[in-house]
């Protein structure tokens, strides 16, 4: 089996940094917000890393398949959604964001028109 290589966009970077920052910073107590914040960047890795190996493994994006769109796929680290596209062997992250905003708008202002 050949493993994939796990690419993050700019945006992608921005949206780990922006999370990390968020729950370190704001979102516990202050004695373990950065140990919580580490422990959900590390899960995070761990799902890059099962992309390298399966990386069809996630869904097509309801949103994006309600447009009949399906080059993108989604893998959830709840209550996270990490949005990606496989090209011959990279798998290119394109979006890590909580699932339970409003995606239909970001989605397509970050996927469609770029």
């Amino acid at each position: 089996m050949m493993l994939c290589k796990v690419l993050l966009t700019n945006d992608a970077a921005r949206d780990l940094e922006e999370l990390y920052n968020y729950i370190a910073l704001y979102h516990f107590t202050l004695h373990d917000s950065f140990q919580k914040a580490d422990y959900v960047l590390a899960r995070i890795e761990k799902v890059f890393s099962s992309l390298s190996e399966f990386p069809e493994r996630g869904v097509y994006p309801k949103e994006l398949l309600a447009l009949g769109i399906r080059e993108y796929r989604e893998i959830f680290f709840k209550p996270y959604r990490i949005v990606y596209r496989v090209i011959k062997n990279v798998v290119c992250v394109l979006l890590i964001v909580d699932g339970r905003r409003d995606l239909q708008s970001l989605l397509q202002r970050r996927l469609l028109n770029a």
